[in-house]
């Protein structure tokens, strides 16, 4: 599956690749999470556009999205036939600009982070679906979710699944959805070559999505792996005590 990434590449350098008419300026972003705006390429009347979207697809048919689980992941085995995917597969196909994703690893009882990319460094276009889900009141969302597909003999290591990854060469197949024949995609939803891409162990800071620096990406050496597989000392927190987590950045 994907549940975080990286957008590391400078936007002139995103819109060049994937020819986007606007010129959006943005940070480099380190640790991408689930409910987070996030860039998607998408046509609009034959021209590639630059979008922000909630990551996680919600259907059009929700009526509330307080009950529906978000859809981070679609499975390019079912798309076609699942509801929630079905419509998009064949109309609302996007590109999500990235550079590397993580997975984690389940080491000695512990799950144990690696940073994935792209073994040349160049960035990477996952392959994405969107839905504008419209609320009773008149307001729109935009939401969006990455196919997966079954990872190739070597990433399987670290994970079962992996982004489905679109070749530049391909980005206007996979983006062109102006007809219902959609044979010609199919074969883009695959896993990549074996040796395309390379991975390391990374800190297990980059679990607390509040962090978000170049630091996440530094790799991590053996014993840095071995001391964070020990086991943690539990500290309870006395009455009063400051709070230290993620309700302190609100």
């Amino acid at each position: 599956m994907c549940g975080r990434f990286v957008i590391t590449s400078a936007p002139a350098a995103l819109r060049q690749l994937f020819g986007y008419i606007e010129q959006p300026n943005f940070p480099p972003r380190y640790n991408v999470a689930p409910t987070q705006p996030i860039p998607v390429v998408l046509v609009e009347n034959g021209t590639r556009h630059f979008r922000l979207m909630r990551w996680g697809l919600l259907p059009s048919w929700v009526k509330d999205p307080r009950g529906f689980t978000l859809l981070i992941n679609a499975r390019s085995e079912t798309v076609l036939e699942k509801p929630a995917f079905k419509n998009a597969i064949r109309r609302r196909r996007g590109l999500i600009a990235a550079d590397g994703y993580y997975e984690w690893k389940a080491e000695d009882g512990r799950k144990q982070p690696y940073f994935i990319h792209r073994a040349d460094g160049t960035p990477l276009g996952f392959a994405a679906l969107f839905e504008t889900w419209a609320g009773p009141n008149g307001e729109e969302l935009d939401t969006v979710a990455i196919v997966t597909a079954a990872a190739s003999e070597d990433l399987a290591a670290l994970h079962d699944r992996v982004p489905v990854t679109i070749s530049p060469r391909d980005f206007e197949r996979w983006l062109d959805s102006r007809g219902d024949e959609i044979d010609a995609i199919l074969p883009l939803m695959t896993a990549p070559r074996i040796g395309e891409f390379a991975w390391h162990p990374v800190s297990t800071r980059v679990n607390r999505v509040a962090n978000d620096d170049d630091q996440l990406l530094l790799p991590i050496s053996a014993e840095e792996m071995a001391e964070a597989m020990k086991p943690k000392k539990v500290v309870r927190k006395t009455a009063g005590s400051a709070d230290d987590g993620q309700g302190s950045l609100f």
